[in-house]
């Protein structure tokens, strides 16, 4: 029987987010402050989401999908 090789090691969901969100807000020119007002959030709980310091529900993501413009799967993606 073949063995099969383990899964490959993944970033975390908060990590891929984190990168996602600051490569998508930097690409469009916004600063933190700008995507916090568009979404709804304060300034420093964007910090806190682009340095994986805290995590963001489903609810949040979506909202910061559309201050961004794309779909929250995005937000998941693995980045490259």
């Amino acid at each position: 029987m073949p063995s099969k090789s383990p899964p490959r090691s993944l970033p975390k969901a908060r990590a891929r987010a984190a990168v996602n969100i600051r490569r998508l807000r930097t690409a469009q020119g916004l600063s933190q402050e700008q995507l916090a007002e568009v979404a709804q959030f304060h300034r420093t709980y964007v910090s806190q989401l682009e340095r994986s310091v805290t995590n963001i529900s489903i609810d949040g993501l979506e909202r910061l999908a559309q201050a961004l413009g794309v779909d929250i799967v995005e937000l998941l993606e693995v980045p490259d």
